[in-house]
């Protein structure tokens, strides 16, 4: 069975989707067979590799028909890299889901039909604390949470565990932390170290080594519908995110 990470922090703009894309788009040119699936209805990790936002037969499929796996996987423009594209009924998550019988577990159910096909899944998920993060915290193995290295960043912290206690308590989810991942870090400037400090001192064991630094081109390649790895093969953000692919095969082998 694939190992499924959920990218996931209730916080926006802290590099959820930046981190899903890189990190799903490094561990296909790895060599690894990896799905992505796009559980935020923004469409943002779906335009970044160059496809376009569904009307529906995407992520909405997976929620609501989760045993018919070949109606909402397509191919990416990166080998070894397929997707499951967000749509427009994404927006509309609890209606789409009024009538399942455990509308958190839609997607456990979806990530148990996909047999052996995968390596890794990566879920994208949309900034808030609703139905379709809770859905992917709950078909997860692990969750990684990008911390990004300003003011606020522990506020969200706290409330990204709060939801992670709840998938754990009230929905049976046996996902675990992967690891909290620094996002947006920058050295010059004092904050981004406070914050690292901060997190550390009370998660040392449970965070990333990999640090992803501020870097223009990981804003520049989702306008080119590319992951940074094929628009800027020899860039900062690149050099990062192979860093983080390389914690994350040595963490699951």
């Amino acid at each position: 069975m694939a190992t499924v990470f959920a990218i996931a922090n209730q916080k926006g703009g802290v590099g959820k989707t930046t981190t899903a894309v890189n990190l799903a788009a490094c561990l296909a040119i790895a060599g690894r067979r990896c799905l992505l699936i796009d559980l935020d209805p923004q469409a943002n990790a779906t335009s970044g590799l160059g496809l376009a936002e569904r009307p529906g037969g995407g992520a909405d499929l997976a929620l609501t028909e989760p045993d018919k796996p070949d109606g909402w996987i397509e191919k990416s423009p990166v080998d070894n890299l397929a997707l499951v594209p967000a749509t427009d009924r994404l927006r509309s998550a609890d209606r789409l889901l009024r009538h399942a019988v455990d509308p958190a577990r839609q997607l456990r159910q979806a990530r148990d039909r996909l047999d052996e096909r995968f390596d890794l899944v990566i879920i994208d998920c949309p900034p808030s604390s609703g139905l379709l993060p809770l859905n992917a915290l709950v078909a997860a193995d692990m969750v990684i949470i990008p911390v990004q290295c300003e003011y606020y960043a522990m506020e969200g912290l706290a409330q990204m565990l709060e939801t992670l206690g709840r998938a754990q308590s009230e929905h049976r989810a046996d996902v675990e932390v992967g690891g909290f991942l620094f996002t947006m870090y920058d050295p010059r400037v004092p904050l981004s170290d406070e914050i690292v400090g901060e997190v550390l001192s009370h998660f040392e064991s449970k965070t990333y080594g990999t640090r992803i630094p501020r870097d223009p081109v990981l804003g520049e390649a989702p306008s080119h519908g590319q992951p940074v790895i094929e628009y800027a093969p020899r860039s900062r953000g690149t050099n990062a995110y192979v860093q983080l692919t390389r914690e994350i095969i040595h963490g699951i082998e």
